[in-house]
């Protein structure tokens, strides 16, 4: 088996409140704004239900259009970095294992190179909207995870910041806690893939 291309990992970057160059953002205490739920910018093609060519059984009628992203996901075999690309966004994403130790939100430097490899893909990008989310497994407390998780979503932001320095570059920095789990956390491998940082941002229009 071929081992997958190695990825620029990161977290999630979310639409920031605060320019780079102002005030630094920081970790929200109330995040309330679940990562991956905004709407498509593309509005749904438009069908004539009248049309014969549709050919549809007596009675039948359209179901509403929606616009579906396509998404391709890209991880390493280890699982530490993880890719994915939809028709408006990348998201790079991290396990906390790779840039952090246990129960810590600091960067070795490692772990900064690694991130400001992802602030080369957004220079690339061009992208002028970051968002950062931290996310931790379901061990130990909810609240201790909450708190650490914006530790974590902080510190790499601030490595991001430094890297780009672009006053044209809006931050949104969350710590999730154990909300939106993407493995089970019934197992440790599961929970290794949950304790991650994301860093997400639009793709450039062509």
């Amino acid at each position: 088996m071929t081992s997958t291309p190695r990825l620029l990992a990161a977290v999630t970057l979310v639409l920031a409140t605060t320019l780079y160059g102002t005030t630094s953002a920081h970790a929200e205490d109330d995040p309330n704004d679940p990562p991956g739920t905004e709407p498509s910018a593309s509005a749904p093609v438009e069908v004539d239900p009248n049309d014969p060519d549709l050919k549809l059984p007596d009675g039948a009628t359209l179901a509403q259009a929606k616009v579906l992203d396509i998404k391709s996901v890209v991880e390493e075999q280890s699982g530490d970095e993880r890719r994915e690309d939809t028709n408006t966004s990348v998201t790079l994403a991290l396990q906390a294992e790779v840039l952090f130790g246990k129960d810590s939100a600091k960067l070795g430097a490692e772990a900064k190179s690694r991130i400001r490899g992802i602030a080369d893909e957004i220079r690339t990008q061009n992208a002028t909207r970051v968002r950062v989310f931290g996310f931790t497994d379901d061990l130990g407390s909810s609240a201790h995870g909450d708190v650490l998780s914006k530790r974590r979503a902080n510190a790499v932001h601030d490595v991001l910041s430094q890297s780009l320095n672009d006053a044209g570059i809006t931050y949104e920095v969350r710590g999730y806690g154990e909300q939106y789990p993407i493995a089970d956390n019934a197992t440790e491998a599961g929970r290794k893939k949950n304790r991650r940082v994301e860093v997400s941002f639009p793709r450039t229009e062509p």
